[in-house]
């Protein structure tokens, strides 16, 4: 065995010992989104937050696409990450729980990076430029259309771009013959769509709750 369970000590311990730690900014948004209550658990943590930072500094991220905003904490550290002039697109259907990611945005000094765009996130895919200029996409929204959002997102990554889906092993479930709700159903879909797509090399990290990372050819 080459893994052992991740305690809260041992995030914390890992968190504290990486370049991005949370700050207050970071602290009070965590906070109104735990006032939410069982929504809250929607939330990435301070690991892959600190990831995602991390992945748009590696590919000079400039031009960055959100699909599923929740509470603004996972758009904070792609906005972070991103290069200087680089921009982030937000999709999201909830101007209530997106305006609490809004304010810590705009406290943090990036609101001027970030477009929030309130509609059915297909529809702002669909109407995105077909010219393949995104650098990086992060997909963590309704899991039934995980697969419409790769369509559409793929032929716009340029060469060497990311696209990262979350939620992909489903808290274990995707391997269990007796799970068949709508959820791991379509998610088992996607992953094989994205192992399958030749447009792209990817990686699933057994970390988080599982985490797609693919590089477009």
């Amino acid at each position: 065995m080459r893994s052992f369970p991740v305690t809260d000590e041992i995030r914390s311990y890992a968190v504290a010992h990486g370049t991005w730690r949370p700050d207050g900014v970071v602290r009070e948004l965590q906070a109104q989104t735990a006032e939410l209550g069982d929504p809250a658990g929607m939330q990435i943590g301070d690991d892959q937050g600190q990831l995602l930072t991390m992945l748009a500094r590696l590919i000079d991220a400039r031009r960055a696409v959100e699909v599923g905003t929740f509470t603004g904490y996972s758009s904070l550290c792609i906005a972070r990450g991103l290069a200087e002039g680089g921009s982030l697109l937000c999709c999201d259907v909830s101007a209530e729980w997106t305006e609490i990611g809004q304010r810590a945005w705009a406290t943090a000094g990036l609101a001027d990076r970030i477009e929030l765009r309130i509609a059915p996130a297909i529809d702002t895919l669909r109407a995105l430029p077909l010219a393949a200029d995104i650098d990086l996409v992060f997909i963590d929204a309704d899991k039934p259309s995980y697969a419409a959002y790769w369509d559409e997102l793929v032929p716009r990554v340029r060469p060497g771009g990311l696209l990262l889906a979350d939620n992909v092993l489903w808290s274990g479930r995707i391997t269990d013959p007796e799970a068949t709700d709508a959820n791991t159903t379509a998610l088992r879909a996607f992953n094989d769509v994205v192992a399958s797509d030749d447009r792209v090399e990817a990686v699933v990290l057994t970390a988080f709750d599982g985490l797609t990372i693919a590089r477009r050819r």
